[in-house]
């Protein structure tokens, strides 16, 4: 039987990542022009969509399994990944993608 793997069980931990400092990143860059992110106030964009539940989610961008060093690459360098996406290369270093990515893993429904 072929399906679609949850993901969303798998280790998530991102060594030496700091999501405090992931959500002083994600305010300093502006990520919420385009995204909607629980923990920041203003603005609440929604071309991106929202980023309510992301730790639950299993997927990101609905492309790409949601583990912790995809997701670091992914909010630095989308369009590396997905040369079509809307969602910019951010200016950002490799340590502060992994501390969005654990700001990211923090943002879970429950």
């Amino acid at each position: 039987m072929i399906g679609c793997a949850d993901k969303r069980e798998q280790p998530r931990e991102l060594t030496g990542a700091d999501a405090a400092n992931g959500l002083a990143v994600i305010e300093r860059v502006g990520c919420a022009a385009c995204h909607r992110i629980p923990g920041v106030a203003w603005p609440t964009g929604t071309v991106g969509g929202s980023l309510d539940g992301f730790g639950n989610q299993s997927m990101i961008a609905g492309r790409f399994p949601n583990q912790p060093q995809t997701l670091a690459v992914w909010v630095r360098d989308a369009p590396s990944m997905a040369p079509a996406t809307g969602m910019p290369a951010m200016p950002i270093t490799p340590a502060e993608a992994r501390d969005v990515a654990a700001y990211l893993y923090t943002l879970d429904d429950d």
